[in-house]
């Protein structure tokens, strides 16, 4: 049996044992790749998974030479502190903008909205909308997100007919919006832990990669798990790190496992991530 094979197999027990509300499930650990399904396969919202696709699109940017991620985008002003795209998309910007079913509506223009109120300094807050702004500054310089996005991510990645759902004003939502099946989320997890390449084709530089479970930002949380926040990934548990979305999506990467779960089941979530690193890391 394959150390995917076996991963899989205590996960899927695992799962079954306490009631996870699992759709799918994708081991690769090394080339070896094992899979299990709980419901039928269709494309599900990836909730902040999409966070890490805002990412890398702001690093082909930057790859490319549109873009800075510590360019201002909101300029030093006396009544406003400078703002970067890796503080938008760290979610270290110190503004604050509470999600709600209606954020997308509640203003003429959410970016805006969003760079107009007060920053506490470079401290962690955590806000969809901060995704959105940072990709609604990007697409100053590249041009629609998704169109800039599928020649160069979502076709390597094999994203046929994927589209990435926006706001009123037309711009990607950035922190969410993009629906994929369990092997299309598998291939976002193998391009990271191959730090960009997708079939011997770099797509995004490795220091972007990198920076997704790096220069890690102290959130004031005591949960394990969720301490310390990068370029759209979290820390832990123990010795993995990972993408977490909303109602159980998760890749989760330690050494040359990559596991990624589709689900939705917000609670049990984190007892699944736990579990992941924990067996992964023996």
């Amino acid at each position: 049996m394959t150390r995917a094979a076996a991963l899989r197999d205590a996960l899927v027990a695992r799962i079954d044992d306490t009631g996870f509300g699992a759709h799918g499930l994708h081991v690769r650990v090394g080339d070896d790749v094992a899979t299990h399904r709980w419901t039928p396969d269709k494309r599900e919202e990836i909730h902040s998974v999409a966070k890490a696709v805002a990412v890398l699109a702001a690093g082909i940017a930057v790859d490319e030479g549109l873009m800075s991620l510590d360019e201002p985008v909101r300029p030093a002003l006396p009544a406003a502190t400078p703002v970067t795209l890796r503080d938008l998309l760290s979610m270290s910007s110190g503004i604050d903008l509470p999600w709600s079913e209606t954020m997308m509506t509640d203003w003429p223009d959410l970016a805006a909205e969003f760079l107009s109120r007060p920053s506490r300094g470079r401290i962690f807050q955590y806000s969809n909308a901060s995704t959105y702004t940072a990709m609604a500054a990007l697409s100053q310089r590249t041009g629609d997100i998704e169109e800039f996005l599928r020649p160069r991510l979502f076709a390597p990645l094999g994203w046929a007919d994927v589209s990435w759902r926006r706001s009123p004003s037309g711009r990607v939502l950035g922190g969410e919006g993009l629906e994929l099946r369990t092997d299309e989320l598998a291939q976002l997890g193998l391009l990271i832990r191959d730090r960009g390449v997708v079939d011997g084709r770099r797509v995004v530089s490795p220091r972007i990669v990198d920076a997704m479970h790096s220069g890690w930002i102290e959130t004031g949380s005591v949960g394990d798990g969720y301490r310390r926040y990068a370029l759209s990934g979290w820390d832990g548990p123990g010795g993995a790190w990972r993408l977490h979305g909303a109602h159980g999506q998760l890749i989760v990467f330690i050494g040359d496992a990559v596991v990624t779960v589709t689900a939705h089941d917000h609670s049990g979530a984190d007892a699944v991530a736990e579990f992941i690193g924990n067996i992964a890391a023996t």
